[in-house]
Parts: C-alpha cells; structure tokens; sequence
C-alpha cells in the first residue's frame, strides 16, 4: 500500500482499504506494510542493479569471496567467480522491484514474540529490471593472441631487449580476458606458458622444439628410458646450452614429474613427442601426402616411439577423399570461439565431414550437459553417403 512518509496509517484506514478493494482481511496475512517513499529515499531506476545469483554463488559472497565483471567496451560483460564464467544479460520485469531496507518475510514476522498487525516500511528504491546470469564458456581466444604477440625465441633473442613489445602480468591477463582465474590458469598451461622476468609468455614453436630436441637427444646419448628422465643431470648437461628453467619448462611440457628415492625425474610423453614432432613437418607444408607424411613422421620421432593418426586429434585432418590421401594441419584453437561460427567455419572448409572427423573439433563447445551429438543435432544435418553417416550444414555457407 503505496503512500508517503507523512501519511502513517491507522488499523481502521487499512480495513477501510481493504473494503472498498473488496478483499477479506481473513484470507490475507495478519500484518499489513504501508510503503512509502521516505524524504531521502534514492535509488531510482538506473541507480541501483539487482543480481539474480545461484546459491552457490551467494555462498561465495557470504564466505568473503569476490565476483568480478569483465570486459572491454566492445565486449559483451561476464561475471566470474574463482573458477566459474557467466553471461550478464539484463532482464526486464513487467512489475516494479523495491528496495526495502530491513523488510521481514511473513516467516520472520511469525518468529517475533509481539508481532505487530500494521508496519510502516520506507523504500529505499525501485527498479524495473535486473541482471540475471547463465553459466557460458570462458572466452579464451584472447589469451593466446595476447601472448603470441610477442613469444619468447631465447635470451639472446632481439626481442628481448625491445622494451616496445608487450608483455603480461597475471593480474593484466586478469583484468583483460573474459573468464575466471582458475580457468585462466588451466588454458596457460594448456599454452604451455610460463613466466619469465614476472611476465606470462609461449615459447616460439621453433625454440620449443630446439629445447625438446637437447633432452630427446641427451636421453638417447645417455641411454635413459624415456619413462625415467633424471632433471638434475638433464640441468647439468644442458645447462650452458639453454636456461635451466627453460629445460625444466619444457620437461612440464611433454612429460609428468616424480620423486623417486629423494631424486626428480620426468616420465616423457610418447604422444606428446609425435604430435609435437608432426606440428614441426606440417606447418611449412600446405598440403602433406599422407602416406610420405607417416613414413617421414616415424623416421622423425626418437627410436622406441610409434606414431598414430590418433596423435593428431585437434592439429591436422586427412582427407581421404582425395587421391593420393592427403594431411593437412588444422588446430582447433584457430578455429572461432562461437558455436554457429565454429560450425560455418569447418563447414566451409569440408562439406560433409564424419563424426570422427569433426569430434576433436567441436568437443571443447560442450557446455556442461552437452553432448557433441546434442550439438551435431543443433547445427548440422545429417545424412548416409556409401553406408556412413556424415554432417553437413543446416544453414547454406557461402
């Protein structure tokens, strides 16, 4: 019962209110708020945001955490939590929201030992909108064309001692990109990033597999198992060759670290060393006849290593159509963020592509109860060609 700050009303003004409104004070709640704007009431539409927040996120709020809004102005704004990204969108609501300080719910009410049958409750504001949240992907994409515009080649390269080039903190690569720190953190390591100097860079493809290639070759010459690579001795031989951290980074990168016997050792990777070995051979190559590409591949790799298509998930694709068979890179990170975008794209690369083609390139889409069958039904059709099941698009890709 909307009023103002003077008009206090009596017990008999509400029942007379309520006569001529034709409701019956016996089917309503026993206590009656009279509202009214107060004097120094503020708040108007615009000058106060309502958030809608899961439990889960009010939980993090109460236990002292913080919920961060981020985006650039050409950006659509995310909040995130410590580990979590949501869209921001407002939503509008046909009845006006107000503010009231100190208001007690009906349960409240009943609690109090002599509950009053008529309060007198003052607005704070109102508002005809508020934001409401949906879980949503991190928006990553950012993160690597940050770094990748100045990657590290070593510390005799001249980059290093050209101050123009920019170069990232942890709290710039917070205040810039659009998802939660924790997620922040896995895709750097997914980049395999490191700091160096107190600042977040990717190692040049090409210095990469140089410092990958000492530890490849020092395991052969000293006739380790590549499940069982000491880093004390790996520090000490190829210590005046290249940095010592970076030798250790790239142990992280293609390998798993234990403690054996108070000693540091790396497991290395099979798959990780192919793959990274068949990036090398396709990268300055257009197009790569397939059978040439995996004799050249095995002949590449360490001794004792077996390379396999299946290595390549997510970095090049076969076409077997074509005659010879061909292999091509193709990396899922250089693909769009967006579903339909990622969709047009592939879709326009190859016409009808097979489940197993297209899977690497579209799992990192799946929301949490996504499915990439669920996605191949939204944005693909499907059909049989020579008794296989194959995708093509829904929409015409020009």
């Amino acid at each position: 019962m909307p009023g103002t700050r003077a008009a206090r009303r009596t017990r008999e003004e509400v029942d007379a209110t309520l006569q001529v409104a034709k409701l019956d004070a016996a089917e309503l709640l026993p206590t009656a708020h009279c509202l009214a704007f107060g004097l120094g009431a503020h708040g108007g539409a615009g000058d106060v945001c309502l958030l809608e927040l899961e439990p889960a996120l009010c939980q993090q709020l109460e236990a002292g955490r913080s919920l961060v809004i981020r985006g650039d102005k050409e950006e659509q704004a995310v909040l995130c939590s410590k580990d979590k990204t949501y869209d921001l969108k407002v939503a509008d609501t046909s009845n006006m929201l107000l503010f009231i300080p100190g208001c007690k719910t009906p349960d409240q009410l009943k609690m109090e030992e002599s509950p009053c049958n008529i309060v007198h409750t003052e607005i704070f504001g109102f508002s005809n909108n508020y934001w409401e949240l949906r879980r949503c992907r991190p928006r990553l994409k950012k993160l690597k064309k940050l770094l990748m515009g100045n990657t590290y080649e070593g510390p005799d390269s001249p980059k290093e001692k050209d101050s123009k080039c920019s170069k990232y903190t942890t709290e710039d690569l917070l205040d810039q990109i659009q998802a939660s720190e924790e997620e922040i953190m896995t895709q750097l390591e997914v980049l395999k990033a490191c700091v160096i100097g107190g600042y977040w860079r990717i190692l040049e493809f090409d210095y990469e597999m140089k410092l990958l290639n000492h530890i490849t070759q020092l395991v052969d010459s000293e006739s380790w198992s590549f499940s069982k690579v000491p880093l004390n001795i790996c520090l000490q031989e190829l210590g005046p060759l290249e940095p010592e951290e970076m030798i250790e980074h790239c142990l992280k990168c293609y390998g798993k670290k234990y403690v054996d016997e108070g000693e540091v050792y790396f497991e290395l990777s099979a798959d990780k060393i192919c793959r990274a070995t068949a990036q090398l051979l396709l990268q300055n190559a257009v197009k790569f006849n397939l059978a040439e590409f995996q004799e050249v591949w095995q002949q590449s790799v360490p001794e004792g290593m077996t390379t396999s298509l299946e290595q390549l998930k997510g970095l090049a694709l076969v076409d077997r159509n074509s005659r010879p068979e061909i292999i091509f890179l193709l990396k899922v990170e250089d693909l769009p963020e967006g579903n339909q975008e990622r969709f047009n794209s592939l879709f326009s690369l190859r016409e009808k592509w097979t489940e197993e083609d297209i899977a690497p390139y579209i799992q990192d889409l799946c929301g949490e109860k996504q499915t990439i069958g669920s996605l191949l039904t939204k944005y693909a059709r499907s059909s049989m060609q020579n008794g296989i099941k194959v995708y093509n698009s829904r929409r015409p890709i020009s």
